[in-house]
């Protein structure tokens, strides 16, 4: 009877053992399928963007028919987007699965992240670009002078209210007591101005050029005076997409990429076509894109330092709730992998 249960025993042991080495094994060969896996079928995008230059890179690769292009031989055959006003909103439907692909400033990705968003930046899309106007016939020298004033810029989480609150505080104006900032979206905020219910506005071009133009305020600080080179746009992509289609992703990075190097050495054409998109006057926006301080950029290298600082700035602020690190943020393989 021993003997039987021994040999009973034995054969049970030899089982496992053969069990979690099939199991092993096949874990192993799933590994090793790695890129060369079949990847999900996608066959639908849809982008969000803001109305901006400084996200024009979606709309001119749009005007271009570089998306339809790039795309299609990947399985692609509808692309969709939606326009916001600001981040905010755009962080939230992207929250909601509602959109694959943000074009939207880094800082609200940040607020979104931390609020449990699946998702990473895989490019830059331009750094600076904002300008604080103040109405003509307010004085303006220092930052002491707008003490008492009322400031409209983009919500909290945002670039602006993040750049502006940061700028206020080290230049000893406390951004809560000594200033009223009103959260409102650019068409808002010009309208306010315009109205006199503010006195300056934060805002992202072209809306600071038009603002000049119709007489009403001047730009006294543009944002790389506030903090040098900083991060503003970027293209953020949904985790699921990244997991599952890597090879979409790539050339998502590669037609970005492509759009903003032409928008670099087109500016005239890609103001027509922003204009035409908005319908705003083409001459104010290429003016604005004359006279702003921003730069067409999509290397994610260049504002991994800026963007990690706006979540610290975010985190004192009480804006999130946890510290995010660079690797919380960003996945840059998939530009590192282009040839450049």
């Amino acid at each position: 009877m021993d003997r039987i249960k021994f040999l009973r025993s034995s054969r049970f042991l030899i089982l496992i053992v053969f069990m979690i080495s099939a199991v092993l094994v096949s874990g192993c060969a799933e590994q090793e399928k790695g890129p060369e896996a079949e990847e999900a079928t996608v066959t639908e995008l849809t982008f969000g963007y803001q109305p901006s230059t400084h996200q024009i890179a979606y709309l001119m690769a749009e005007d271009k028919g570089w998306w339809t292009e790039d795309l299609g031989p990947l399985g692609i055959e509808s692309i969709d987007d939606r326009v916001f006003p600001t981040g905010a909103p755009e962080m939230a439907a992207m929250l909601a699965g509602e959109i694959d692909v943000a074009y939207v400033g880094a800082a609200p990705v940040i607020s979104a992240l931390a609020s449990g968003l699946d998702a990473k930046i895989v490019a830059a899309a331009q750094i600076q670009g904002s300008d604080l106007i103040v109405r003509n016939e307010l004085p303006y020298e220092s930052p002491e002078d707008l003490r008492g004033l009322k400031i409209a810029t983009f919500p909290p989480g945002t670039i602006q209210d993040t750049l502006l609150r940061n700028w206020l505080s080290e230049n000893g104006i406390n951004p809560d007591t000594d200033v009223t900032i009103k959260p409102m979206g650019p068409g808002d905020a010009m309208t306010a101005i315009s109205a006199g219910q503010v006195d300056a506005v934060f805002l992202p071009h072209p809306s600071p050029t038009l603002i000049e133009e119709e007489g009403v305020g001047r730009s006294v600080v543009s944002s790389g005076e506030m903090q040098e080179g900083h991060a503003c746009c970027v293209v953020a992509v949904s985790g699921e997409l990244i997991r599952e289609n890597p090879g979409l992703v790539q050339q998502i990075v590669a037609t970005h990429v492509k759009a903003n190097s032409y928008i670099a050495e087109n500016t005239d054409e890609a103001a027509q076509v922003f204009a035409d998109d908005q319908e705003w006057d083409v001459a104010v926006v290429k003016k604005s894109i004359a006279d702003w301080d921003g730069s067409w950029v999509s290397d994610p290298n260049l504002i991994v330092d800026s963007t990690v600082n706006y979540a610290q700035i975010q985190y004192e602020m009480g804006y999130i709730n946890a510290e995010l690190a660079a690797d919380d943020i960003f996945d840059l393989s998939f530009y590192e992998a282009l040839d450049q």
